[in-house]
């Protein structure tokens, strides 16, 4: 991967992409290592939910929207912090961006190493559950271990609405747990990873539906590590106007959406 130039504008962002807000979550551990970075958050709110949209349609969408945010922009880095759109349109983004790329892949790894008891649980979208990227990271770091997969297109839903101040009827966390416990071995669960950036949004909920002993992972922290590391020695200089949120779709509900931002430093919302 290349590494952005030293010489990059300081004030040239940082642009996280999600199809929602689950990339908040990865925002909040980029603001721990990187507090002085500018962000811009791209929210493709026009294409929720990704997770029940085929690959060439993911791959497409992703490829075509980055582009032009790049080319308009010109951002020092692109994250996409979305798991569905990284395990199916990673590989494509790289060969025709010309700045760093940093995708968001299911934690699968540091799980092995976690469980005691070698059953390992994965929500994600029922996109992600089932790319061959996965298959290839469980053979890699989890051949030993029996990895449960369930898709889970109401937490995503449920992530959103809770950012906006919505209620959210604890039966649906309920469903997921239960959906993964009624699986061979899914009683032995003691690991979970969070296979979806909006998941871990909703981690406290989760923990209460599965109840004592078992512990949740996601990609958030490595994905901040690779930031960071990626713009080492470069300078910084906060946007003139405040962190930007982009919207997909312009769509007068997001506007509750509003608190959650500021929450993660984002001062201002547009439509792209």
């Amino acid at each position: 991967m290349t590494v952005a130039p030293a010489s990059a504008d300081p004030a040239s962002p940082i642009l996280l992409f999600d199809s929602g807000v689950g990339g908040l979550s990865v925002l909040g551990k980029v603001r721990k290592v990187l507090p002085q970075a500018p962000v811009m958050y791209v929210s493709d709110n026009a294409g929720l939910p990704y997770g029940s949209k085929t690959e060439a349609q993911i791959a497409a969408r992703v490829s075509g929207l980055l582009g032009r945010l790049t080319e308009r922009f010109h951002p020092r880095l692109v994250c996409i912090a979305c798991n569905t759109a990284s395990t199916i349109a990673l590989a494509s983004v790289r060969e025709v961006l010309e700045v760093p790329i940093v995708g968001t892949v299911p934690a699968i790894k540091p799980a092995a190493a976690m469980t005691q008891t070698g059953v390992i649980g994965l929500l994600g979208t029922e996109a992600t559950i089932r790319q061959g990227y996965v298959d290839r990271l469980e053979a890699e770091f989890a051949a030993d271990k029996r990895l449960l997969r369930h898709g889970a297109p109401e937490l995503v839903a449920a992530a959103e609405a809770k950012l906006r101040g919505e209620p959210v009827d604890p039966a649906v966390f309920a469903r997921a747990a239960a959906a993964l416990r009624a699986m061979p071995d899914g009683t032995r669960i003691d690991t979970v990873v969070l296979a979806c950036t909006h998941f871990p949004l909703l981690e406290a909920e989760l923990a209460d539906a599965f109840g004592p002993g078992v512990r949740f992972i996601d990609g958030s922290d490595g994905i901040a590590r690779r930031i960071a590391f990626l713009t080492q020695g470069e300078a910084w200089a906060p946007s003139k106007t405040g962190d930007l949120a982009l919207f997909t779709r312009d769509d007068p509900e997001d506007e509750r959406l509003m608190p959650a931002l500021a929450h993660y430093g984002i001062a201002r919302r547009l439509a792209f």
